[in-house]
């Protein structure tokens, strides 16, 4: 039997040892704000929401949803960057243009998220869909490219806003397959849904969301999608990257924590994000708005915007697209 000392001693270690598992367990202090880039009822709006409502009770803290639109993300980095500078528990989730394209394209983006902020997770992919008008239009995207060699210029390629992924996506099909296609940037997604509709051009790259409605209607015709490897739902869609080596492209969504987060906090949130993408009420959620579940490490979500910083940035230098 313990002597008393050894008793109390014990007690102590005891009461000790609770009182720190209680404190590892206790949710954080305060709510946990997001900031996303773009306005409610976005594509990163409707990811962030149901990644957000997942992550909460895994945290232990109530998730705020903080639309920032503007800029080309700017507002929202800027207003992320001033949060976590100040201690407050904030987050960026930015969208693949906000991440690699804005900062080549807007004179006063004096950001780098590689450097301003710690990746913690890549959350979704939502790779491009190459279609055509179904009458006038190309039947493969083999016969696009054709088309294209034997008279460049002449093929108009229509995508939304200078400088967006889709945009780019469409820059980077020439510059792969070594033809020119006429880009024709428009000023919005429906604008340039309608374009290919009423045969004003001949093929648009959008994300996949927007265009399967009229691809299923047979009002515009799938040419390819530019995904790794066939979809959930979409098995039977071409790939471009069987007509053009290489190219795979994708739209994408990954959350950022501050520069002060503890080396503990980024792994606690990236382990979350991964238990939210394995849970098949979030997976089917997001597979029903075209946007496929991604995760892994802290360690590739950095490695990841690395290449794709290369990759987008690059495009947009070799486009000619200069700072506005």
């Amino acid at each position: 039997m313990p002597c008393p000392s050894r008793r109390a001693a014990l007690a102590v270690a005891l009461a000790f040892a609770t009182a720190t598992a209680g404190a590892a367990a206790a949710p954080a202090a305060g709510p946990l704000t997001i900031i996303v880039p773009a306005p409610a009822g976005s594509a990163p709006d409707i990811v962030a929401r149901l990644l957000g409502d997942d992550l909460g009770p895994r945290l232990g803290q109530t998730v705020i949803i903080d639309n920032k639109p503007g800029a080309g993300g700017i507002v929202a980095v800027m207003a992320a960057k001033t949060a976590a500078a100040s201690g407050g528990d904030t987050l960026l989730f930015a969208h693949a243009a906000v991440a690699t394209i804005t900062p080549v394209t807007y004179r006063a983006a004096k950001y780098d998220l590689a450097r301003d902020f710690q990746p913690v997770a890549l959350v979704a992919e939502t790779p491009m869909l190459f279609v055509a008008n179904p009458g006038s239009g190309p039947k493969t995207l083999a016969e696009a490219v054709a088309m294209a060699k034997a008279k460049p210029d002449a093929l108009t390629l229509g995508s939304t806003s200078r400088g967006s992924i889709p945009h780019l996506a469409g820059i980077l099909l020439g510059q792969s397959a070594g033809v020119q296609f006429n880009n024709v940037p428009m000023s919005s997604s429906g604008q340039a849904i309608q374009a290919v509709v009423n045969g004003d051009a001949l093929v648009s790259v959008d994300g996949i969301a927007p265009l399967l409605p009229l691809v299923k209607a047979g009002r515009v015709r799938a040419l390819a999608v530019t995904s790794a490897k066939p979809l959930p739902g979409l098995e039977g869609m071409p790939l471009a990257k069987d007509t053009v080596p290489g190219l795979e492209l994708t739209g994408w969504f990954m959350l950022f924590a501050g520069p002060g987060a503890s080396p503990a906090r980024v792994q606690a949130l990236n382990d979350a994000v991964n238990a939210a993408l394995r849970s098949p009420a979030v997976v089917q959620k997001l597979e029903a708005t075209a946007n496929y579940p991604a995760g892994g490490s802290v360690a590739e979500a950095r490695q990841f915007l690395a290449r794709q910083k290369t990759l987008w940035a690059g495009a947009a230098e070799r486009a000619g697209l200069q700072p506005e």
